[in-house]
C-alpha cells in the first residue's frame, strides 16, 4: 500500500452523504467510517466503530477516537502528508473529535453533517486544529 494508494481510494468515497456511525461508500458514513471504510478497501481489517455521539460530547467516549488511532495506525509527526489521516481538535476542547485524510500538503478529504464526504482546503483554521496526524499500517 502507498500513499497514493489512500489518496485514490479516499477520493473514491467523494460524494458519500454523511450517516453518522456508517462505513459505506455511496452509501453513508461519518469521519471515522470514511477513514475506517478506506483501510478496510486497502485491505485492513475491519474495524467495529465504537459507540458514540455525533458531536462526540458524550464525556464516556470523549478519548475514544484518539485511543482507536493509537491502537490502530503508527503515528507520525510534522505537518500532515498525502495518504495520512489527521485527527482535529473542535471547539474549546484538545480531545480530537474529528478526522480525515490528506490528499496533499493543501487539501484533505472528510465526511461532514450536512454535506457528506468532500475535499476541504487545509485552511489555516483547520490546521492550527490539527491535533495528531496517523499513517496506516505497512506505509
Amino acid at each position: 500500500m502507498t500513499r497514493d494508494n489512500v489518496v485514490a481510494a479516499a477520493r473514491g468515497w467523494l460524494g458519500t452523504p454523511y450517516r453518522h456511525l456508517s462505513a459505506r461508500r455511496g452509501a453513508g458514513c461519518d469521519c471515522l467510517g470514511l477513514v475506517c471504510g478506506v483501510w478496510r478497501e486497502l485491505g485492513g481489517e475491519t474495524i467495529e466503530l465504537p459507540a458514540y455521539r455525533a458531536d462526540w460530547r458524550d464525556t464516556r467516549h470523549a478519548d475514544d477516537l484518539l485511543a482507536l488511532a493509537e491502537r490502530r495506525l503508527v503515528r507520525a509527526s510534522g505537518r500532515p502528508r498525502a495518504g495520512q489521516v489527521i485527527l482535529f481538535q473542535l471547539g474549546r476542547t484538545r480531545v480530537p473529535r474529528h478526522c480525515g485524510i490528506a490528499v496533499d500538503e493543501h487539501g484533505f478529504i472528510h465526511a461532514q453533517e450536512g454535506r457528506g464526504v468532500v475535499l476541504s482546503d487545509l485552511t489555516d483554521g483547520w490546521r492550527k486544529r490539527v491535533a495528531a496526524v496517523f499513517d496506516f499500517p505497512d506505509l
